[in-house]
């Protein structure tokens, strides 16, 4: 019965993550660029302040979602699991109709 409630917890820990329409946004751009972006970047597209994007990052982070990489002072992000991602999207899509 552990186990299962790990993988429960787990789960949820993904799906939490993936129930705010800003970190989806996030996980699309980094998802459809071919290169890691920079945290800076995505917040331009998403015409956010950095801050607020920064927060969002980590809880796709904390989802193991995506990764982030100290490159000199700046923070690029890259998909994990890119293919599993679109996936995703493409089952949201199809249940909401």
């Amino acid at each position: 019965m552990l186990h299962i409630t790990e993988e429960i917890n787990r789960a949820s820990t993904v799906f939490s993550a993936l129930s705010n329409p800003t970190r989806l946004k996030t996980l699309l751009i980094i998802s459809e660029t071919k290169r890691p972006l920079h945290i800076k970047a995505v917040a331009k597209i998403l015409k956010m302040d950095y801050a607020a994007v920064y927060r969002h990052v980590e809880v796709l982070k904390k989802a193991n979602l995506l990764q982030v990489f100290e490159v000199g002072r700046s923070r690029v992000l890259s998909p994990l699991h890119e293919d599993l991602v679109k996936q995703l999207i493409q089952l949201a899509k199809q249940i909401a109709g």
